[in-house]
């Protein structure tokens, strides 16, 4: 079971072209968002739709990937693990993140 901490599986679809950034370090970094959607009927027989956005990252070669095959719209799995983290804006005011770092990338067809 340890192996399952901190594990998440999504398959979704991108809200937006990737953006990528090589870093000072020569890392290079892509930041994109996933929409994920379920679908249920509620007590009324209506059908009802609930869609989540999920920020990801990608590091390294699999950032490489993104650049080169991912674009809005594409329908993706990812595995990764969450992170979170927190920043000081431009006006002072500290923001929590929390990102699904990708470590493994499958791309699953074009636009929907």
């Amino acid at each position: 079971m340890s192996t399952l901490r901190n594990k998440v599986q999504l398959i979704g679809h991108l809200g937006a072209n990737p953006e990528i950034k090589v870093l000072d370090s020569g890392n290079k970094l892509a930041k994109f968002s996933l929409a994920t959607t379920e679908r249920y009927k509620n007590k009324q027989g209506e059908q009802v739709s609930d869609t989540q956005w999920h920020n990801i990252i990608a590091w390294g070669k699999t950032a490489d990937i993104v650049e080169q095959y991912v674009q809005k719209g594409n329908q993706v799995g990812i595995e990764g693990k969450l992170t979170s983290r927190s920043y000081d804006d431009k006006d002072g005011i500290k923001r929590y993140v929390t990102e699904i770092v990708c470590s493994e990338l499958l791309l699953m067809g074009n636009k929907a």
